[in-house]
């Protein structure tokens, strides 16, 4: 977020909008959803891709947080559990039931103190789909050591963190917001009651936009951008909080995930990822630096490999890891000396004196709480914006989740009506894209008509359907973030996605909304919806 050139000169009959929201991870996407179905012009803009950071980084889970209990902050994991059951409901292709198996370890928290722990997280929540947590004994057939005897087992959420960053602007999008990927706001000020904003393009052009309130979502550039764009000093301070991960062969068979405790009190999930591997993670460390440019460290690597090899019987070595990922988190600083020990609760700061246009920062936040910031963020700016219509996110399903109940039932259905696709696609699309699966196969009656397989499952028509539909631009987009393939295909056919991308590139110009709204989206593939702003 760094203002690297002057801004131009506002103009007055530059677009107006009710709210710009600049970030695009799942708190930025989240108030922009729940702002454009309130009836609200919001425009969104984010420096690189959707969910390119630290919303894209994450353990991939929707859960209370276990382990906040200990720290004493029981309003987050009673909100972050009722958001659990919300987050299942409303998208069930993505968000799926999963068991957690705690190994005992007495020697770092006694049985009792466990067993309180989890009574507590049980009524703490209304459980809905998920059962009630229960004391089990291990067998030798266990993956664990043999010295691990007794444990216990609890049930939480598993998420794909980036896609439901995409189907929040999706669903921004479809209530007529105007998404704007790879687009920086370079500065803000008020004037006449106003806020005038510069954006700029990742080609250079730069555009004007107006606003009545601005949202501060950016993540770890928050206080950055306050003291850069805005030149104004941030009301908090925030700890950058370094989280790696690491991905691996499958340690184990079955279906749970396991929660490892460590000598230094901390804790390392190893959870099924992609039906062949094991995610393990996450580390917590100090940051500082570019956001941007993290990436795990050694003392990592070593950390995350000991936590496992001290409770599973088969040894993981640096050369089993396939690939590992960093992001960094922004947490509101509470002044403590131990990283993994500092709250995971959000902040939202309003300015805004008598007359002037609102601005709202969120320092902070999780994941799991997206929906609720949301509303709250929204609760906070009613005094500033046109009268809004109620809240409505909760009891909405997430573009995909309309009338789906199972994902694999939905894979079966989409066996039955295309017999022709190839194995393993209706399971990997149902589960990806849900009921806008049958989308991406209007019109195909035959497997010519899924366009140039380019290796690992992944065929031309999706490719044109995320560039047309979820902005992907490049090969990153699509293997990392939108489809999760970058571990299925080699090196030879990410190029030749990155050619096919390249060949192709009208596919990227989405020129319609799917949705009432104010002002054609075009994605911001073309900023079409903004007039260019006067020369500096």
């Amino acid at each position: 977020m760094d203002n690297n050139s002057p801004a131009s000169p506002a103009t007055s009959d530059a677009p107006l909008y009710d709210l710009v929201v600049v970030g695009g991870g799942i708190n930025g996407v989240g108030i922009a959803a729940d702002a454009a179905g309130r009836g609200l012009r919001v425009l969104l803009c984010e420096q690189h891709d959707l969910a390119a950071h630290t919303s894209s980084a994450s353990s991939k889970l929707i859960h209370g947080g276990l382990r906040y209990l200990e720290q004493g902050e029981f309003r987050l994991v009673r909100e972050a559990l009722a958001e659990r059951e919300i987050l299942l409901a409303k998208a069930p292709h993505i968000v799926r039931p999963l068991r957690f198996v705690l190994p005992l370890r007495p020697q770092l928290r006694p049985a009792w103190l466990i067993r309180a722990g989890l009574f507590l997280y049980d009524r703490l929540s209304a459980r809905g789909q998920l059962p009630a947590s229960h004391a089990v004994r291990f067998t030798a057939d266990s993956p664990l050591k043999p010295e691990i005897r007794r444990g216990f087992e609890y049930a939480d959420c598993q998420v794909d963190d980036a896609r439901l960053v995409l189907l929040n602007a999706m669903a921004a999008r479809e209530r007529g917001a105007t998404i704007c990927p790879r687009t920086r706001c370079l500065s803000a000020q008020r004037q006449q009651g106003l806020w005038q904003i510069e954006l700029q393009r990742a080609d250079g052009q730069r555009s004007s936009v107006r606003a009545r309130a601005l949202v501060n979502a950016t993540g770890p550039w928050v206080t950055r951008f306050i003291e850069d764009a805005l030149h104004q000093r941030p009301p908090h301070h925030i700890r950058l909080v370094q989280g790696s991960h690491l991905i691996a062969p499958r340690l184990y068979e079955g279906d749970e995930a396991y929660i490892l405790q460590n000598e230094d009190r901390r804790i390392v999930f190893v959870i099924p990822y992609l039906q062949r591997y094991s995610l393990i993670g996450t580390t917590d460390r100090e940051f500082a630096g570019d956001p941007a440019q993290v990436a795990i460290g050694e003392t990592e690597i070593d950390y995350l490999l000991r936590a496992v090899n001290a409770h599973f019987k088969r040894p993981l070595q640096r050369s089993d890891i396939r690939h590992s990922f960093s992001g960094v988190r922004p947490l509101l600083d509470d002044e403590s000396h131990d990283p993994a020990a500092i709250t995971r609760d959000y902040s939202l700061s309003l300015s805004a004196e008598q007359g002037q246009a609102a601005l709202l920062s969120v320092f902070g936040g999780k994941l799991t709480t997206y929906r609720r910031l949301a509303e709250a963020a929204l609760e906070q700016l009613a005094p500033f914006l046109p009268p809004m219509k109620p809240s409505w996110t909760a009891g909405t399903a997430l573009p995909g989740g309309e009338e789906l109940d199972d994902p694999d039932v939905l894979a079966g259905d989409l066996l039955q009506e295309f017999t022709w696709l190839p194995d393993g696609l209706a399971q990997r699309w149902a589960h990806t894209y849900g009921s806008r699966a049958y989308r991406l196969l209007e019109g195909a009656s035959q497997p010519a008509h899924l366009g140039e397989h380019l290796g690992g499952g992944l065929y031309g028509r999706e490719v044109d359907y995320l560039c047309r539909e979820e902005w992907a631009e490049q090969a990153e987009d699509i293997l990392w973030r939108r489809t999760k393939l970058g571990l299925l295909l080699p090196p030879a056919a990410q190029r030749r996605l990155a050619e096919y991308l390249s060949e192709r590139p009208a596919i990227r110009q989405r020129t319609t909304t799917a949705g009432p709204g104010p002002s054609p989206d075009a994605g911001c593939a073309d900023t079409a919806a903004l007039p260019p702003a006067a020369a500096p």
